[in-house]
Order: structure tokens, then C-alpha cells, then sequence
């Protein structure tokens, strides 16, 4: 049980969270105006498109209307920039998840559901866990190390079971489908057109994420060099993807910065030493915490 505990909450330093709580209520604004934006017309849209999403019948949310969605979106404002400003950390963090969760789930009530927006989401219900967490602050806490495992566990299970649903619905013969030649005649862009001259090549590439998102695990036990690299790679493939169909993933994106030492943009080396020194960093970064 002590072996579990440090590894789903470890001591990390409240510095990292507050840098990426910045970040990633930041990132809400850019999401409502730019990714789920599709939620602003929803309020004036006919109530017969509306298929409720599980969790809004759970809750008893109801069918957007004109104003229900300009209000919420005033409300999600108002608490992101508050919490990104780390004031009222719990309140307006979890206003703000509220706010997201019903904001979300209106937009996905329309149309397919996005699965890049599973990490954020837990993102935003777990950061007001956490509590109080500045820049500069050069304290550790294992609250602040459950929050940072919880998201990393968004990000692998949105790789990991993505990789499941294309062998469910797709088959064990994906890989080796025509599904990527597809893709970039429907939507591809003109490096799309130029790589489906080589066919070998977009099967490979097909086979390449799958066995990506299959090993995207060990994401959670790489360590130093070696997790920066896997960081790399699959920030790698999600540049390739917009380059090549122009599908961002950003809001999963966002959501690596969980695996890296933010604390190190922000901390100066004497107070990364006196407050970490001879620990060991489990949650990615350098040997030690930071």
C-alpha cells in the first residue's frame, strides 16, 4: 500500500502544478472561442438535434437555450481567469470544471464526441484539489502529485484505449486497412496528397500509431532523457496529424505538460536545491523532482 501511495501521490512541487494550472485554464478560453466553439450556435439550434450526452441526464441539464449558453460561457470566463491567476484556487477551479463539464457535453450533444478533450477534463477536476499553489512557491505536496497522476492517467488511457477502439470497430485488420488513404483524399492536405504516392508508406504510418498508442503506458514509468523523448514523439505525431489533415488534438496536447518539470521555468536553482535536493522525481523530469 505505501509502494501504491507514492506512486498515485507522490511529493512534487506545488510550483509545477501552479505553472500548469496556468496553463491550463488559459487554455480553456482558447478552447470555448476556437475547439468547442460549436457550442455558442447550440443555444439557437433546434431542440430536436439535441441528444443529450449520459452525463446531462444524470445531472438534469437542460437543452441550451440562447441565453443558457451566454451566461455559462460569462461564468467559465470570469473563473478561468481567476483560477489561471491562482485566487481562490478551489472555487473558482471547480466553477470552472462545472462551467466545462456542462459547456463540453452541450457541444458533443450535436455531433461524434471528441476524445481529446478526456485529459482536460480531468485536468479540471482535479486541479482544485490541490488548493493553493504559487509560482514561486518551493514547498512539495502529495496533493499536488495525486492531481499531476490523475491527469498523466487521462492522457495514456485516451492513447491507450484509442488503440482498443480501432482493433473493436475496426478490426485486427486495421493497420492494414485503406483508413489513413481514406482520410487524406477526404481532407488531406497537399503533403497528404504527396505521401499517398507511396502506399507502403501510409500502411507503416498506420501501423506506426497503433503501436504508439499501444505502448503509450510507459509514459508513466519513463524517466529523465527517455520520457522527454516519448514526449517528443508523440508531440511529434500530433504535429504530423495537423500537417498532414489538419486535426489538432491540442486539448490532449496541453495535457502532456503534466509529464514535464514546470517547476524549472519558474524556480531558481538555489530553491530547486534547497527544496529538493535527494529526491527522487517519480513523476518524470530528472532524477530528482525538479
Amino acid at each position: 500500500m505505501n509502494a501504491l501511495r507514492r506512486w498515485a501521490a507522490p511529493e512534487v512541487p506545488l510550483a509545477r502544478v501552479a505553472v500548469l494550472r496556468t496553463a491550463i485554464y488559459l487554455f480553456v478560453l482558447f478552447d470555448m472561442w476556437k475547439i468547442s466553439n460549436g457550442a455558442w450556435s447550440h443555444g439557437d439550434a433546434p431542440e430536436q438535434l439535441y441528444k443529450p450526452l449520459g452525463i446531462r441526464t444524470l445531472f438534469h441539464l437542460p437543452a441550451p437555450s440562447h441565453d443558457y449558453v451566454r451566461v455559462l460561457a460569462l461564468v467559465i470566463v470570469v473563473s478561468a481567469l481567476v483560477a489561471a491567476a491562482g485566487r481562490l484556487p478551489r472555487l473558482a477551479g471547480w466553477v470552472c470544471a462545472a462551467g466545462m463539464l456542462d459547456w463540453v457535453s452541450n457541444n458533443f450533444s450535436y455531433g461524434k464526441i471528441d476524445h481529446d478533450h478526456t485529459a482536460l477534463m480531468i485536468a479540471l477536476l482535479v486541479l482544485p484539489t490541490v488548493g493553493r499553489a504559487r509560482w514561486r512557491d518551493t514547498g512539495v505536496s502529495e496533493a499536488a502529485g495525486w492531481a499531476l497522476r490523475c491527469i498523466q492517467v487521462g492522457v495514456v488511457a485516451t492513447y491507450f484505449l484509442s488503440a482498443v477502439a480501432k482493433i473493436r470497430f475496426g478490426g485486427w485488420g486495421w493497420p492494414n486497412s485503406a483508413i489513413f488513404t481514406w482520410a487524406f483524399v477526404r481532407r488531406g492536405t497537399s503533403l497528404a496528397d504527396q505521401l499517398l504516392r507511396w502506399p507502403w508508406a501510409v500502411v507503416a504510418s498506420q501501423w506506426a500509431l497503433i503501436i504508439l498508442e499501444t505502448l503509450s503506458p510507459i509514459l508513466l514509468f519513463l524517466r529523465d532523457r527517455a520520457l522527454y523523448l516519448a514526449i517528443a514523439i508523440f508531440s511529434g505525431f500530433h504535429l504530423t496529424t495537423y500537417l498532414l489533415l489538419k486535426i489538432h488534438f491540442l486539448p490532449l496536447v496541453i495535457c502532456l505538460l503534466a509529464f514535464l518539470p514546470l517547476e524549472k521555468v519558474v524556480l531558481v536553482p538555489g530553491w530547486v536545491g534547497s527544496v529538493t535536493r535527494g529526491r527522487r522525481n517519480p513523476l518524470g523530469g530528472s532524477r530528482k523532482l525538479v
